[in-house]
């Protein structure tokens, strides 16, 4: 009688055939980066690449701004010396998320004054998330650990309308 071998690997793929081309729609990714002033330049490098080799350059000036000045952000209040970075596009829109380990105070005037901190270190994204037509915030990490979150939703059409020294870019 023969015997049959089966596999729980995956089947061959062929290595002649290149992978598919990177699109705006699968652009996806993490990081987790040092809570460290060298880390906001890190995130522009990296955002600038990802933007190009995913075909949304045009998103870049504000995308880069926006995504910096988070990093900043949540390198300046982590309480750990880590923090994560994620990149998402849908629909036509860029997601970053920043999360940091400062936890949310329990004690309401603590956590105002925090809030009202946290809030004025990020008027700069904040005025152009709404130049662009996006959206931002901060609140309670839902990650296990607990921390911060804090979020911008670039939409597309904004960040090519976003001013430039002074021109639209169109």
């Amino acid at each position: 009688m023969p015997v049959t071998l089966t596999s729980a690997c995956l089947p061959h793929t062929p290595m002649d055939r290149p992978p598919a081309p990177p699109t705006p729609e699968t652009l996806a990714y993490s990081l987790t980066l040092p809570a460290d002033p060298r880390t906001p330049a890190i995130v522009r490098a990296t955002l600038r690449t990802v933007l190009r080799a995913h075909g949304l350059d045009d998103m870049t000036d504000a995308a880069v701004q926006v995504t910096s000045e988070l990093a900043s952000c949540a390198c300046r209040f982590s309480t750990s010396p880590e923090v994560y970075v994620r990149l998402r596009y849908r629909e036509d829109a860029l997601r970053v998320v920043l999360y940091d380990a400062h936890p949310r105070h329990t004690h309401p005037r603590l956590a105002a004054a925090c809030d009202a901190r946290r809030r004025s270190t990020l008027r700069l994204p904040a005025c152009v998330v709404r130049a662009c037509g996006g959206d931002w915030g901060f609140g309670d990490a839902r990650e296990p650990g607990g921390g911060t979150r804090t979020w911008a939703v670039l939409p597309r059409e904004g960040t090519r309308m976003y001013l430039v020294g002074g021109h639209t870019k169109e």
